[in-house]
């Protein structure tokens, strides 16, 4: 009888891990899960509004490519500067400077080029406007890390907050298209300026649920870098590849919707691109896997890269349409895969730093391609850019292949973290790996 009844709660407790329900009933989650949805929907509507902007304003997609990758490599590198300030420090005591400074920094860029300001000018105001776009998202996914410590429905916040990602991308392009060709051309970041100001500030007034600052620690002793751990540097290379899938895809859409004479259908297409990777990203959610992550990130980004390698072939808006669905599609197991992995790899004090690595990585994988896929569909059209997508994702590939060692699970004890405060955390989570199942990759 007690093994029955022991069966059944495993049972229980399984079901409960793809639970979205159960894990936004827990206490203080929609409190900042609902305002950093707002703070971080901006984020994808960032570069296709200062593409749309930039290449109304000058007539080329080169030109509009390099104001958009300065934007996106100054968020980059910026990212981990934000997430180390942030583990140190606070979320609030970061966030209220910083969306105060990128309101201020995309109005002026959005001025500049209203007024013709050379390219040279607008790549200049790009510098501030990326470097102060806030990291809600991974403030996010640290603040469910710190409420969730332990519990089974930690791997389903990972997904939960992957899916939260796509939906921004796929809602985000939409709606800065739908203002910049239907409104005026600067819609689209005037209004990612005003969201990223008021959901940023709502979101870092939302104390209660905020991780406890390392800086704050026993003794406040420091701690070591999340770039420190040869697993987070692979998984880096690993999503710079995927960024490039989302600017590549930006660009070669916005083309290939003007050659076709309707310059609208790129929120469409790009729409359907962004859905396939959130319907993804929620199935992924709610499956028991039985295989090992590493396992599931190869496979993610071998589907990927064969999904991407046919899309420089097509030339009809219907099958665009569908490969666009199918690459989308391969996108969410790789991503939620790699952000679910964090949790083994880098100590709890150095978290927000390494989920800022990785957004920063999307954010200059994107920011290069948009220039290599920009220069492209000026020369050749958009068949073109669409093999900078192919191109990336296979360099991925490669990598994930060659590294895969270095993403093997690291034991409690083995995650190594100079603050007490980390340490006496990873000897609480020593039970963490009977709730993950493991398998042999």
């Amino acid at each position: 009888m007690t093994s029955a009844v022991t069966t059944d709660k495993d049972k229980s407790e399984k079901s409960s891990r793809a639970g979205y329900g159960q894990l936004l009933r827990t206490p203080g989650a929609l409190s900042f899960v609902l305002p950093g949805f707002a703070a971080r929907l901006p984020f994808g509507m960032l570069t296709i509004s200062i593409l749309l902007l930039v290449q109304h304003t000058t007539g080329s997609y080169a030109r509009a490519g390099v104001v958009a990758a300065v934007t996106g490599i100054s968020m980059a590198l910026s990212a981990p500067v934000m997430g180390m300030l942030t583990d140190r420090y606070g979320q609030s005591a970061v966030l209220f400077p910083v969306v105060l400074l990128h309101g201020a920094a995309v109005g002026t860029l959005t001025a500049l080029a209203l007024l013709g300001a050379p390219v040279w000018a607008l790549a200049l105001a790009a510098v501030p406007a990326g470097a102060s776009v806030p990291q809600v998202g991974p403030m996010v996914r640290a603040r469910w890390a710190a409420k969730l410590e332990g519990s089974p429905l930690l791997p389903t916040a990972a997904a939960f907050e992957s899916v939260t990602d796509e939906f921004t991308f796929v809602v985000g392009p939409v709606l800065a298209t739908a203002l910049c060709t239907g409104v005026h051309p600067a819609a689209g970041l005037t209004t990612e300026a005003a969201l990223t100001v008021l959901g940023g500030l709502v979101f870092a007034t939302r104390r209660a649920t905020q991780p406890r600052p390392a800086g704050r620690g026993a003794g406040g002793e420091k701690h070591g870098s999340a770039l420190s751990f040869a697993g987070l540097r692979v998984l880096i290379a690993a999503f710079l590849g995927i960024g490039a899938v989302f600017g590549g895809m930006q660009v070669s859409l916005a083309a290939f919707s003007n050659e076709i004479g309707n310059p609208g259908a790129n929120g469409l297409l790009y729409g359907v691109f962004a859905g396939g990777n959130m319907i993804a990203g929620i199935a992924c959610g709610a499956i028991a896997w039985k295989i090992g992550p590493r396992r599931r990130l190869l496979l993610g980004y071998a589907g990927l890269t064969v999904a991407a390698s046919l899309l420089w072939t097509v030339d009809s808006m219907a099958l665009l349409a569908v490969l666009g669905l199918l690459v989308g599609l391969c996108i969410a197991p790789a991503l939620i895969t790699g952000y679910t992995m964090i949790e083994s790899l880098v100590p709890a004090a150095s978290r927000t730093e390494a989920f800022t690595w990785l957004t920063g990585a999307v954010a200059f994988g994107q920011a290069a391609a948009v220039v290599v896929a920009g220069r492209l569909t000026d020369a050749y059209g958009s068949g073109a850019g669409f093999l900078v997508p192919l191109a990336a994702t296979a360099l991925a590939l490669v990598t994930l292949v060659a590294l895969r060692a270095k993403l093997a699970p690291k034991a409690p004890s083995r995650i190594v973290n100079a603050s007490t405060a980390a340490r006496e955390e990873q000897a609480d989570g020593r039970g963490l790996g009977h709730r993950v199942p493991v398998a042999v990759d």
